[in-house]
């Protein structure tokens, strides 16, 4: 009897809910995966999971079997790693997911500068700039940009950015230069996806709607369209601060501007980082640019 059979695909469908988000993740068929999972629970004569069209959950058995299955596969992990570390070079694959803008200009160059340290790493980028499901995708990293809200990750910060808002000189002469908040609806504000832009005022964060003649979901777009004077519009450092720099965009309303915020690396939960993940996060953390090394004021 192979006490380990049905283990991994038992723990997989347990913190996915999903046999298919199981199944991807392990990276063989759905019927399998419910084939080892029946195995097991007939072993052990237990019902594991409480199965609907809609959702699968763990029975009250299925909760007590998974945290003591999942300290075991933890145990399993730590040891493999020992051996990797002590092997000392990172091999085999890695799926990474990043915003299509920053992981083109910033990102895919350092993770290609890591591919030549490890020449034995297959990597896999998917530049998204939708949030994609790290565990239903498969993903051992993904890079996310500014606020987190998803609690069901662990992150670790790797840099920083700032948001500006600014217009190009040719703009500000005709129209003004807006000195409060209330002042931006008399402006063309260029949006993006989303139309709130967040300051700070008087120690309080304030979320302003905006609005204009232009809405694109491309940085670069709106970036282009704020030199050729066509509006305002609030984009973060990596976008403008050579135009900053130049004088070709002007920054405005830097007093109620917000504190840098977070660029990160995220991974779930209850998977531990493993040597080659861990060493590529330090890597990252490392060799990108910081607000402060792209900013010019």
């Amino acid at each position: 009897m192979f006490l380990w059979e049905g283990v991994s695909e038992f723990v997989a469908v347990a913190e996915a809910e999903s046999f298919t988000a199981a199944a991807k993740q392990l990276g063989i068929s759905t019927a399998q995966v419910s084939r080892q999972v029946s195995a097991l629970e007939n072993r052990l004569n237990t019902k594991l999971f409480y199965r609907t069209t809609r959702k699968v959950a763990v029975t009250e058995e299925g909760g007590i079997y998974y945290r003591h299955c999942r300290q075991l596969l933890d145990g399993l992990a730590e040891a493999e790693r020992a051996i990797s570390d002590r092997r000392g070079t990172p091999q085999g694959s890695l799926k990474l997911t990043a915003p299509v803008m920053y992981g083109e200009q910033y990102v895919m160059p350092l993770i290609n500068d890591f591919i030549l340290q490890y020449p034995e790493l297959d990597v896999v980028m998917e530049l998204n700039n939708q949030t994609v499901d790290l565990v239903e995708g498969g993903f051992d990293l993904a890079i996310r940009l500014g606020r987190l809200t998803n609690s069901t990750m662990m992150a670790k910060k790797l840099t920083t950015r700032v948001q500006y808002v600014c217009a190009a000189p040719s703009y500000l002469e005709k129209y003004g230069l807006p000195h409060s908040l209330s002042e931006l609806r008399h402006h063309n504000c260029l949006v993006g996806n989303f139309d709130h832009w967040r300051f700070l005022e008087a120690g309080r964060e304030r979320s302003v709607r905006v609005s204009g003649s232009l809405r694109c979901s491309s940085g670069y777009a709106l970036r282009d369209a704020a030199l050729k004077g066509i509006g305002v519009v609030q984009l973060p450092d990596y976008y403008v601060a050579d135009d900053l720099a130049s004088g070709a965009l002007i920054s405005i309303l830097e007093h109620l501007q917000e504190p840098e915020e977070g660029i990160w690396a995220l991974y779930p939960h209850n998977r531990h980082l493993s040597p080659k993940v861990r060493l590529l996060v330090d890597f990252l953390a490392e060799k990108l640019p910081n607000q402060s090394s792209l900013t010019t004021r």
